[in-house]
């Protein structure tokens, strides 16, 4: 079972694995096979000379693999490069006892990786502690006068502790050093005799002052380092801190004056008090800065007086980058203020001493298995463009991080890291860097080439596909000297400039957004400002200017695409500001009643819906008289859904009551009886619960007869007043003409003719006229 575990292992070390999206193709500036490929992990190209359309950009070449297929490219036409990675030294892993002074605790020890920009790329990075691993201790003691006690028992400290160490690794070595602080005011009594003699007891046995002096390198030999620090005698200064951060860096970058060989390279601290940092040497008038280098003359560090004390961060770069630990034993009145310096240390440990420092010993192996058993895996300064992240099969070191770490490790156990390499742009040259454990010199070298050019074995030939006037380069023409176009069909000078320059503006806009030339109808994009390029039909994008937060260009948690943000997953907002979360959003087991969507963990409400989620419509009208007919239906089984009920009133859910309290909608039915209800919106929308008045109010039918009855005998009795009053109108009408006739007789004067008759004038008679009827 063990050896197919472990065969697995190797097969998986062999060949890597490859982890990336090919979702989508985000595509830029794109008129190359090359500047497809650099778009992104997701882009393809196709090189099949008939796959672009009349008129059709080159562009459209640049897609997803599976778009491409499904436009119809042939599968041996389209070229997307994958990463690659070459084990150049893979020795197995050896760390048993017969090992000598070379185990190998990292495997692999060199890879080549080949990555295409985008396109993360994992590999397994195995580890394993080894057995009887040399041990490098570098005692760093503080000889003010208040460690007068501590020195007595640190003379008798050698044998002891190189007895322990060796019961852990049978390779063991240990060293010392001590320091004091800078011999300046206000740090040291500047006074002649007092730099001389800085103990308050002129008869006691007193170094004079000092910053930091070398006394023995380091060595097998317990009694060499009895005697040697038999010889050292209690120094003095003024103030409290001390000047250990000046001894700590010369005892990390003095390399061959300490001793430090290839192995555990631990550096005990022993101090009872602070020390001072970067900036304090200003009370000296000391301005220039610590140059990280050694400065070791005669055993003692030359630059004490003229350069500042380090920085915290400069003395944390310099002991991971020479592999060295520190432990700090401190007094407990310190123990807080180491506990924190620890923090910004990685693999470093705090042990409490007695006031004798009696215990260090014990401190100090407990301290070393506490450090040896936590593995760190990390990287060194990495290159523009690369990033790192590590998981482990230790519990807790499954999420990806910036560095690996697995716990309570113990020597012959194999970890196991697994290692993404991604190459965000492409780069010229080869870019290497280092990974391996902290606290140990074994690393693995990884160098990184990008893969942004295209195979295609094309000729160099001037091909008829491009007029006779380009060659074809992965399917599209590479134009010969003055001409353009996607046949080469365009030569400068010879088409209707006003047309050409036209098809640069964009909603007849200025030509090419003025971020581009126009030439021979196509944008050629410029640079912007911050080095990077303008890309679109019409220079219309850009990826150097999207909505910041906090000062950061989409929250540092996206990238700039086009002048939008695209987030990483886990973030989303227009500026990629929000971790992705609904829980705020959440309640009554729904996200925002289903009404909405949850974004930036508040909701967005649609169709008019507010509140904080989304419950209530204040311009919402309950739709009433559109539910009437499936309120028939589901509670009366009438109506004109009455044979497809289920189907057409399944956003309905229906409960018929004897009484409601109060009523939001009242329809007639087909019947004309009112249906009294009430409507509860659900989650979502349309979708209602009702309560339905379980009786109908239907209106009394009619009495015909008295009806007909009652409207013929009225009907009949009207009529009949009519004609009265008209008949009574007309007599009065007749009666009083009648009346007036009778006057006017009266008053008239008669003569038997009419008064109006006139004789005729002339008379003329017929000659012909006998008198005969």
């Amino acid at each position: 079972m063990l050896q197919s575990v472990c065969l697995r292992g190797l097969l998986l070390l062999l060949v890597g694995r490859q982890v990336y999206t090919q979702e989508q193709c985000l595509k830029a500036s794109v008129y190359t096979c090359a500047d497809c490929i650099k778009s992104g992990p997701g882009c393809a190209w196709c090189k099949d000379l008939n796959f672009t359309k009349t008129g059709e950009q080159e562009a459209a070449r640049c897609d997803t693999v599976a778009v491409l297929k499904e436009r119809g490219c042939p599968v041996k036409s389209i070229i997307n490069p994958k990463n690659n990675i070459q084990y150049d030294s893979n020795r197995p892993l050896n760390t048993g006892q017969n090992t000598g002074q070379n185990p190998v605790q990292i495997q692999p020890q060199e890879i080549h990786l080949d990555l295409r920009p985008g396109m993360p790329h994992e590999f397994q990075l195995y580890f394993k502690r080894a057995e009887g691993y040399p041990i490098d201790l570098y005692y760093l003691m503080d000889l003010s006068y208040s460690m007068k006690d501590d020195l007595e028992n640190v003379k008798n400290l050698g044998n002891d502790l190189l007895k322990e160490l060796n019961k852990i690794t049978g390779n063991a070595r240990i060293g010392f050093g001590s320091f004091v602080d800078k011999t300046l005011l206000p740090y040291t009594d500047t006074n002649e005799a007092k730099l001389k003699q800085p103990c308050a007891d002129k008869n006691e046995p007193c170094q004079p002052a000092f910053g930091f002096q070398h006394v023995l390198s380091l060595t097998k030999d317990g009694n060499k380092f009895r005697d040697m620090v038999a010889k050292q005698h209690i120094s003095g200064n003024l103030d409290p801190p001390e000047g250990s951060l000046d001894a700590i860096m010369q005892a990390a970058v003095c390399v061959d004056e300490i001793g430090w060989g290839n192995s555990t390279r631990l550096l005990v601290l022993a101090t009872d008090d602070g020390f001072h940092m970067a900036g304090d040497g200003k009370l000296a008038a000391i301005l220039e800065p610590n140059k990280e280098t050694c400065q070791m003359v005669g055993n003692k560090y030359s630059m004490s007086n003229i350069w500042d004390y380090p920085s915290v961060g400069q003395i944390a770069r310099k002991l991971e980058e020479q592999n060295i630990q520190p432990i700090f034993a401190v007094t407990k009145k310190m123990e807080t203020v180491y506990a924190e310096l620890s923090k910004l240390i990685p693999k470093s440990a705090v042990g409490v001493l007695s006031d004798d420092s009696s215990n260090v010993v014990k401190l100090i192996v407990d301290a070393y298995n506490n450090l040896t058993s936590e593995v760190i895996m990390a990287h060194d300064a990495l290159p523009n463009f690369i990033s790192v992240k590590y998981t482990s099969n230790c519990a807790g070191g499954e999420k990806p991080s910036d560095r690996g770490k697995c716990d309570n490790v113990n020597i012959g156990q194999n970890v196991t890291f697994t290692v993404k390499v991604t190459a965000d742009k492409c780069f010229e040259d080869s870019q290497s860097f280092l990974i391996g454990p902290l606290g140990f010199n074994e690393k693995l070298k990884v160098t990184v080439q990008t893969r942004c050019k295209c195979e295609c074995d094309d000729s160099n030939k001037p091909h008829p596909h491009c007029g006779g006037q380009g060659t074809v380069v992965c399917g599209s023409c590479s134009c010969n000297t003055g001409y353009l176009g996607q046949r080469c069909e365009c030569k400068l000078g010879q088409k209707d400039e006003a047309s050409l320059k036209a098809q640069c503006r964009k909603d007849n806009g200025t030509e090419c957004e003025g971020k581009g030339d126009c030439v021979c109808g196509r944008c050629q994009c410029h640079i912007t400002e911050g080095g990077g390029n303008f890309y679109g039909e019409h220079c219309e994008c850009d990826d150097e200017h999207c909505e910041k937060y906090e000062n950061k260009q989409c929250a540092g948690h996206g990238k700039c695409k086009c002048g939008k943000c695209e987030c990483e997953q886990g973030y989303e907002g227009t500026a990629c500001h929000c971790a992705k979360s609904d829980e705020a959003c959440k309640t009554d087991g729904s996200v925002c009643f289903n009404r909405g969507k949850c974004e930036c963990n508040r909701c967005v409400c649609e169709r008019g819906y507010k509140g904080p989620y989304c419950k209530t419509c204040p311009t919402c009208q309950r739709p009433c008289q559109q539910s009437g007919s499936c309120v028939e239906c589901l509670a009366f089984g009438t109506g004109p859904f009455e044979k497809n009920c289920s189907l057409a009133c399944g956003h309905l859910k229906l409960a018929t009551v004897e009484k409601l309290v109060t009523s939001d909608c009242r329809v007639k039915d087909k019947e004309g009886c009112w249906m009294t209800f009430t409507m509860t919106e659900l989650l979502g929308f349309d979708t209602y619960f009702i309560n339905v008045l379980k009786d109908r109010e239907c209106p009394v039918g009619p009495n015909i007869a008295a009806i007909v009855g009652g409207s013929l005998a009225g009907v009949a009795l009207i009529g009949l007043l009519i004609l009265l009053i008209v008949k009574a109108i007309l007599y009065a009408s007749d009666l009083r003409e009648w009346k007036r006739f009778e006057k006017d007789r009266k008053h008239e004067k008669t003569s038997g003719t009419n008064p109006l008759f006139q004789n005729a004038t002339t008379t003329v008679q017929n000659p012909t006229f006998s008198g005969d009827s």
